[in-house]
């Protein structure tokens, strides 16, 4: 535990909630953006999966 030598003012108090404040909001808009955009990477990811496994499979069935 960290024991201060001063308590910090309402100033200081009032800036670190709102630090804290805008660190979980860029928080939260990453995860939304994170979740929103996993479905689109997933469909392009089995689309070229599924390019490559045709692709190969014309390459070796000669």
């Amino acid at each position: 535990m960290v024991v201060w030598s001063y308590q910090p003012t309402a100033g200081q108090l009032a800036v670190t909630a709102g630090v804290f404040a805008i660190g979980v909001s860029l928080f939260s808009i990453g995860a939304h953006l994170s979740f929103v955009n996993a479905a689109p990477q997933q469909a392009r990811t089995k689309a070229r999966s599924e390019a490559l496994r045709n692709h190969f499979k014309k390459l070796f069935q000669d």
